[in-house]
């Protein structure tokens, strides 16, 4: 499997690429969403630290021709995804430095293979099972490790200020239990009187927002004049 790889998804198509972070994260990777190659640029240069990059060559911007060289600038392993079928597209594609070629549509489970073989070719080895559940905490179809400061839903990065990270932390590691606002604001790392209840409730609005398009807002109840805490129905995927 995947587990504890850094992937960086290259793709304008909204679906395509919800899709493939949406299974590759449920194969145990992190993956980080670009929707454009300006944008894949942009994490490349940006000195995250990513084990492989999936790219189309169709982009709106930067071209994945340029994604691609970019990543194997940065010593990436490259897979590449297009519409473009002839031998003489992947042949060019080979030659520029992309890792594998798939042509649209693709079967999720081929690209796995071929991420995990890429991937073993550059030397890269999977956290077991066992040290993976030591490095994160998990709750539904959150993730959160600590080690990477990322929190991610089905293995999609999801910003947070660290402020936020720290709550989430503190609700996940106790996700049963109620959580009150003073509780929240001593895991954020002021005193328990520090930070005001109304912000505290301002950090859990802006969680939720950046949460809705994943469907999992609903994972963090409020316990009224109490605090807060997970859910114990999760929604479904």
């Amino acid at each position: 499997m995947l587990q504890g790889a850094r992937i960086l998804v290259v793709e304008d198509d909204g679906a395509i690429n919800r899709v493939v972070c949406s299974y590759l994260g449920k194969m145990g990777a992190t993956c980080t969403a670009a929707f454009s190659g300006t944008e894949g640029l942009m994490h490349l240069a940006g000195g995250e630290d990513f084990h492989l990059a999936i790219t189309d060559l169709m982009l709106p911007g930067a071209s994945g021709e340029e994604v691609v060289a970019a990543a194997r600038a940065a010593g990436l392993p490259v897979v590449v995804l297009s519409a473009r079928a002839t031998v003489a597209d992947r042949v060019d594609l080979l030659r520029l430095g992309a890792d594998d070629y798939l042509v649209k549509p693709f079967d999720l489970e081929e690209l796995l293979a071929r991420c995990e073989a890429v991937l073993r070719r550059s030397g890269f080895t999977a956290l077991d099972d066992d040290a993976d559940s030591a490095a994160a905490l998990r709750f539904g179809r959150w993730a959160l490790d600590e080690g990477a400061h990322a929190f991610t839903v089905d293995g999609a990065f999801v910003p947070l200020t660290p402020s936020e990270f720290a709550m989430v932390r503190a609700l996940m590691a106790e996700p049963r239990r109620v959580h009150t606002k003073r509780a929240l604001s001593a895991a954020a790392g002021g005193d328990e009187a520090a930070l005001e209840d109304k912000t505290v409730a301002t950090h859990i609005g802006n969680i939720r927002a950046k949460l809705r398009g994943t469907g999992t807002d609903g994972y963090i109840e409020t316990v009224w004049g109490i605090g807060f805490k997970l859910c114990d129905e999760q929604p479904p995927l």
